[in-house]
């Protein structure tokens, strides 16, 4: 069954970036830290001869980028200038934003949608039999009000940072259930696999 999935890498003490997120520092500051476990200059002891992820992070990187479509937010995907258009193996882009495009990031696989409903929604129709991946924590926070997350993938890094964007701030005091699916660790990381569980 396709599931919508949010993927995000998170230290210890709640944050996905760190302080001043802005254009060409889409992290904050000291906020790559978060991404270290997959990106091509972390620790060469942690990648195969060709330079690839091994194990575990490897498992769960190809499992991400074996998704059918993304959902992402409108900031989120400005501060990665769009990804040029492709994510990931041309997969559809929904962008969620209730403002006219940036003419510099539209591309034929990209659609803007005002209501993150109905942005889930045609990113599972689009997805086919495979799992849509979830990127922002706005759309993460808009999605989990709205009942339409069905999964986080969140990629725990051993780091407290203090400071900067946290992934949950500001949830309503709504009480959301989360049932553990997997806990798996790899070089610098634990990956931890939550459903989220419907009321009643």
């Amino acid at each position: 069954m396709r599931r919508t999935v949010l993927y995000m890498s998170m230290s210890v003490d709640g944050f996905i970036a760190g302080p001043n997120v802005t254009a060409g520092n889409g992290l904050g500051d000291r906020g790559h830290r978060l991404h270290e476990w997959f990106l091509p200059d972390a620790d060469p002891e942690r990648r195969t001869d060709t330079g690839h992820l091994a194990g575990v992070n490897r498992d769960v990187m190809d499992e991400a980028m074996a998704t059918g479509a993304v959902v992402v937010g409108r900031r989120t995907f400005e501060l990665a200038d769009g990804w040029g258009g492709d994510h990931h193996d041309g997969v559809p882009i929904f962008v969620l934003s209730r403002h006219r495009p940036d003419p510099e990031l539209q591309w034929p696989g990209v659609t803007y949608v005002s209501d993150v409903t109905t942005a889930m929604n045609m990113a599972k129709a689009a997805a086919g039999d495979r799992n849509v991946l979830v990127h922002g924590a706005r759309t993460a926070r808009l999605a989990l009000a709205a009942g339409v997350l069905d999964e986080l993938q969140i990629h725990l890094i051993p780091v407290l940072l203090g400071q900067g964007e946290r992934l949950f701030e500001g949830m309503p005091p709504d009480h959301i259930e989360l049932e553990p699916l997997r806990a798996v660790e790899g070089p610098g990381v634990v990956h931890l696999r939550y459903r989220v569980r419907t009321a009643g």
